[in-house]
């Protein structure tokens, strides 16, 4: 027997592929976007890939389970609550899949959502481990209130959250302490709110050091849970729609993006993302853009300001990392949104004011402050006495609330974010002088 683990470091998502080394076959738990690396493991062990096993309907990413039907026969199996749309064997309470000598058992952990499975891997007739999706985290557990008004089937955060405080000690702790947690996101991930770095553990680890599993009331747990979650993205409904009805193939669906001549200039008012590093950007930029830089959480951050109704064109500096950005945005399914991409190698229109740092520190109070950082990051630390809270995926919608009679300073926690912040400002406000702080942040805390 062996499991593999597979990381997407952006979208901190773990996928699975559980081999049976006598049957020669696979089965894949949530895998990611593109299929091809399952394809590759596969092959790289004369295997074959026999099932797909899904654990709920995902937020935060697309997974390529259809896909991987159509093209291998791999049947899908998920929780009848899904209400999938595509072809599935339903794999509720007590269901067995048995691949080889290896049982993989389905336990429904609702929590996170409703429809969620955990699924119990038994070889050789003992507990191994359990594949948790978003139900226990490492250091964590998966937060309740992101099916209030997405999926087959809604919930209410407090009623989830009930839930999660029965699956969790009714079922998954019920396990023996030295069965290994797989769990589908590590740090980093918005389906929960503090989870560790690491990439397994166990159900005992998990016992000692996991906020979540120590002694407490129902109540105290249910008041612990929804207290400090991290804002919900605006394609995370999206993404639960697209998992449930199935996504087109990865491929294909991202040779299909418009590509467009370089220095391309869409037509007014168009919603424009311009993934060039923040220098390059405010040298000269497209009027109107919004600057969410290339890195490692570009998908989510293009996925929190960028609704799934909008259609956008989409920026980079050159054609190597504009292949890397249709692929970023497939992986939360918004390589359909796309309009156009095209390449800018030269300065456009627009230029952004550079801060004059040393008149800012001298006389912070010419300047309207804007912190965007999340209000619970803003509860925690605070860096300016009167600056104006607007968390950054809020800013697009409120930016009118930004008085414009003094030049507007903005900052996030530091530095990356604050360059999306003033970029969104900075059209909204064309007549404001809109500054960025930057990483010069880190001189304030």
């Amino acid at each position: 027997m062996i499991v593999k683990q597979f990381e997407d470091k952006g979208l901190a998502h773990f996928s699975y592929a559980i081999l049976s080394e006598c049957q020669k076959e696979v089965v894949l738990i949530d895998p990611a976007r593109d299929p091809q690396p399952y394809y590759d493991f596969a092959e790289s062990q004369g295997a074959k890939i026999v099932g797909v096993i899904e654990t709920h309907p995902h937020a935060d990413f697309i997974s390529s389970h259809v896909e991987i039907y159509q093209k291998t026969g791999a049947t899908i199996y998920a929780h009848s609550l899904v209400g999938a749309d595509y072809p599935h064997q339903p794999f509720d309470e007590g269901a067995v899949l048995q691949v080889g000598k290896i049982r993989l058992k389905s336990l429904h952990t609702p929590g996170h959502s409703p429809d969620g499975i955990s699924i119990v891997l038994e070889h050789k007739g003992q507990d191994k481990a359990v594949f948790t999706g978003d139900t226990l985290f490492i250091g964590d557990v998966g937060r309740p209130d992101l099916r209030e008004s997405a999926g087959n089937i809604t919930a209410k955060r407090e009623e989830l959250a009930r839930q999660m405080y029965q699956s969790t000690r009714q079922k998954l702790m019920k396990l023996d302490d030295d069965v290994v947690v797989y769990p589908a996101h590590g740090a980093g991930t918005l389906c929960g709110k503090g989870l560790s770095e690491a990439n397994s553990s166990t159900i005992g680890a998990e016992k000692i050091s996991n906020y979540a599993l120590q002694p407490m009331s129902e109540e105290e747990f249910v008041k612990l849970l929804l207290e400090d979650q991290p804002f919900i993205p605006k394609y995370f409904g999206y993404d639960v729609a697209l998992n449930k009805k199935g996504a087109p193939a990865y491929q294909p669906s991202v040779e299909a993006v418009k590509r467009l001549s370089e220095n391309y200039k869409p037509q007014p008012g168009a919603i424009i993302v311009d993934a060039r590093p923040e220098d390059l950007y405010k040298k000269g930029h497209l009027p109107g853009a919004i600057n969410i830089q290339d890195g490692t959480k570009f998908e989510t951050w293009l996925g929190s300001i960028v609704s799934p109704q909008e259609p956008f064109y989409l920026v980079a500096q050159t054609e190597e990392q504009l292949d890397v950005l249709v692929a970023k945005a497939a992986r939360i399914g918004y390589e359909t949104l796309i309009k156009g991409a095209f390449v800018q190698n030269r300065a456009a229109e627009v230029a952004s004011s550079e801060i004059d740092l040393a008149d800012f520190k001298d006389n912070p109070d010419k300047y309207t402050i804007v912190d965007i950082r999340n209000s619970s990051e803003v509860a925690i630390q605070s860096y300016f006495e009167k600056a104006l809270n607007i968390p950054l995926p809020e800013l697009r919608e409120r930016a009118q609330e930004i008085p414009g009679d003094k030049p507007v300073v903005v900052h996030c926690a530091g530095g990356y974010s604050s360059a999306a912040g003033s970029s969104i400002i900075e059209a909204a406000l064309p007549h404001v002088k809109v500054l960025d702080l930057s990483e010069a942040i880190n001189d304030f805390k």
